[in-house]
């Protein structure tokens, strides 16, 4: 199966990888086994009995957290605290090495070096306010930041003068940015956003007291458009706010923006009646270097886009881009006498050192540079995605995507060695930039010498995920013969 359309959306990829495409609500019940067992080996209860599916969470980090302690009356002549914060740092050091080496279900590219920056690291930097207007504090790099946002500007194709935006604190707040953007455009609207949207969505909904609609999704995760209609038609004396993914959580399907904007025009909402936030976080970065993607672009008629910093860009500090138009956002902007200047930002402060990590990072990247890691991301997915189903791993991979989704490994202790993202029967592995060849096989071969542990066969095999995946992704016995 090749590029084309699926009911509408966008084909799962099968085949092999074509480097012509680069540029210049509940969860899903616990899979189980013959014998009646969890993927945890324990005694399945069907969930209409017990409630929803108990999520696995992490450890309770009470047991392992760092206690203050006032330092001694001698401390300052002998040292002992100084040298005790040293080791502490020392051993945490080597901890987020070791960690670094096993990092693959989350969409955060390691690799960068921001030495030269070290320099900047004894200012405390500020960014207050409205990016474009400076405040009375004085120490702050809105001049990183607002070059920063051109550049955006320009990938998104709006100008300079009809774009308003600011760099974040997280792509989260970038959707809560948006969606409330969207909200005091049309007040009365309803916000429509698919069942894999990523939970800030929803969280926005709860936060701004927003009617909320959950719409379908294809087998990719994509957006199902069909269902759109018949939602956006029952409520179709409401305006309508809609979040796009641009790259689902889990499973990195894209929504079709055209089509969303076809079915919007198709049920007599005009332009005036509708708002589009796109939730860009990892793959709206990615999407401009592949060709035949879907063109995220101001000149369609969106409202706002969001992407994160400290993923595809690869940043140390959680942050990110939000962009709007300019006429929407008199909406929210106060004059604010103590800054001297305006604020329509959410938090207020903000990192002001995380303007100047982007600002360094494209500048030494360019477009080039993207290009060529868009390229290394999507040929490293193809390869694990091949390589899954060559050893009869269920595996799908959709075909603007670097996230590989696979049957979600049985060890919690596996899940958590190599820090996979799950949900339900499924896990994912997200190929970044600082993912190599070298530390996929290093995955699979341990998924492999642990997966015959967990399996023997007879009474217990591996879930069967075609519902989540597609029958043609699904390698359990039913399907692979």
């Amino acid at each position: 199966m090749g590029m084309g359309e699926n009911n509408g959306g966008a084909e799962v990829l099968i085949g092999k990888f074509d480097t012509n495409l680069v540029f210049s609500d509940p969860l899903p019940p616990l899979a189980v086994s013959n014998n009646g067992l969890d993927l945890n080996g324990q005694q399945h209860v069907d969930s209409n009995q017990k409630g929803k599916r108990e999520i696995v969470l992490g450890r309770n980090v009470h047991t392992t957290c760092l206690s203050i302690t006032e330092p001694d009356a001698n401390d300052e002549s002998t040292g002992d605290k100084e040298a005790y914060m040293a080791s502490v740092l020392a051993r945490y050091r080597k901890n987020l090495l070791e960690r670094t080496k096993y990092h693959l279900g989350y969409p955060y590219n390691l690799d960068f070096d921001y030495g030269a920056l070290s320099q900047l690291q004894h200012f405390s930097i500020n960014n207050l306010g409205d990016p474009f207007i400076e405040s009375n504090y004085g120490v702050h790099s809105r001049q990183f930041e607002v070059g920063v946002l051109d550049w955006f500007a320009r990938l998104w194709e709006i100008e300079k003068n009809e774009y308003w935006g600011y760099i974040t604190n997280c792509g989260t707040e970038g959707n809560l940015h948006g969606i409330l953007v969207g909200r005091e455009v049309l007040p009365d609207g309803i916000l429509y956003a698919s069942r894999e949207t990523h939970y800030s969505v929803f969280k926005a909904a709860r936060m701004y007291r927003m009617d909320c609609v959950k719409v379908g999704t294809l087998i990719s995760g994509e957006i199902d458009c069909a269902d759109l209609r018949v939602k956006l038609l029952a409520n179709k004396d409401k305006p309508a706010i809609l979040n796009v993914n641009i790259g689902t959580t889990v499973k990195g399907a894209v929504d079709d923006l055209d089509l969303v904007i076809q079915t919007l025009n198709e049920c007599g909402f005009s332009k005036d009646r509708f708002y589009i936030h796109c939730d860009g976080a990892l793959f709206g970065l990615m999407m401009p270097f592949v060709k035949r993607a879907p063109k995220v672009s101001f000149k369609k008629p969106i409202g706002s886009v969001s992407v994160s910093g400290h993923k595809f860009v690869g940043c140390p500090m959680p942050c990110g881009v939000q962009l709007t138009r300019l006429e929407h956002i008199n909406a929210l902007s106060s004059n604010v006498e103590y800054l001297a200047s305006r604020d329509a930002t959410i938090m207020g402060s903000r990192n002001g050192h995380a303007p100047i990590f982007l600002w360094y990072t494209l500048n030494r990247k360019g477009y080039k540079g993207f290009q060529k890691e868009v390229q290394k991301c999507l040929r490293n997915a193809h390869y694990l995605k091949d390589r899954l189903l060559d050893v009869g791993i269920s595996a799908m991979l959709n075909e603007l995507s670097s996230t590989v989704v696979f049957e979600r490994p049985r060890d919690e202790e596996f899940i958590r060695r190599w820090q996979l993202a799950c949900e339900g029967n499924i896990a994912h592995v997200v190929v970044m930039p600082s993912v190599s060849q070298e530390k996929l096989d290093d995955f699979l071969s341990d998924l492999v010498e642990k997966r015959s542990t967990w399996y023997d066969g007879e009474n217990v095999q591996p879930p069967c995920v075609a519902a989540e995946l597609g029958n043609e992704s699904c390698a359990c016995k039913l399907h692979r013969s």
